[in-house]
């Protein structure tokens, strides 16, 4: 069993689908007991990252989520869901996220460090298509080439403390790393659920590693 964790900050249903098209069902819960008996969770989100985790600490999430994580059950993170992992966000106001991963998810600048000079100023949010390039090997991206395009709304992005967990980096004025890949645990930046062929195959590796 999946569980998609409910903390209403949307795409939901469209996660569910995704996963339902690539022959893996899944529920959605705020059921703590559910999430503790899960073989896979998924992260998603779309919003901004201080209301996330009060919305994740009202609905006692925080725990479970850490939990799952620690057993090192299957774990994917999406857009909001991935930059929740992180120490903290400066979003609105500095603020405290999960902790997972050391680092700090900042917006993006009109350019970004060791960008070419005389390139015209970002539009934010980044919004659109944008290729990956693999960084690093992962069973989430297994059957991934260099340079597929998947499809990013956002206007925030962590910077990871340890570069050695950057699976994918996308350019948009620069490099940032658009998915990270540990263990049991892989998130994005990207949507995979809004990514086509390419998404739906991320979607489908997933799947298969929470199989039980």
């Amino acid at each position: 069993m999946i569980v998609i964790i409910d903390y209403g900050m949307g795409n939901l249903r469209s996660v569910h689908k995704a996963l339902e098209r690539v022959g893996f069902p899944a529920v959605v819960t705020q059921d703590p007991t559910l999430i503790g008996r899960a073989d896979g969770m998924v992260l998603p989100g779309v919003g901004a990252f201080k209301k996330a985790m009060e919305n994740l600490e009202h609905l006692c999430l925080v725990d479970p989520i850490l939990e799952f994580i620690r057993n090192g059950k299957p774990f994917l993170g999406i857009c909001l869901g991935f930059q929740l992992l992180f120490s903290e966000s400066e979003e609105f106001s500095l603020c405290r996220g999960l902790d997972v991963f050391k680092g700090k998810v900042i917006r993006f600048p009109f350019s970004l460090p060791g960008a070419p000079r005389g390139r015209e100023p970002l539009k934010v949010p980044h919004m659109g298509w944008n290729s990956v390039r693999i960084r690093k090997t992962n069973p989430a991206l297994e059957g991934i080439e260099e340079g597929t395009h998947f499809y990013f709304v956002h206007s925030y992005f962590p910077v990871p403390r340890d570069p050695e967990i950057i699976a994918t980096t996308t350019d948009y004025g620069g490099e940032f790393a658009s998915s990270v890949g540990k263990g049991n645990l892989f998130a994005c930046q990207f949507h995979p659920e809004k990514s086509q062929a390419a998404g739906l195959k991320i979607l489908r590796n997933f799947g298969r590693l929470a199989q039980p």
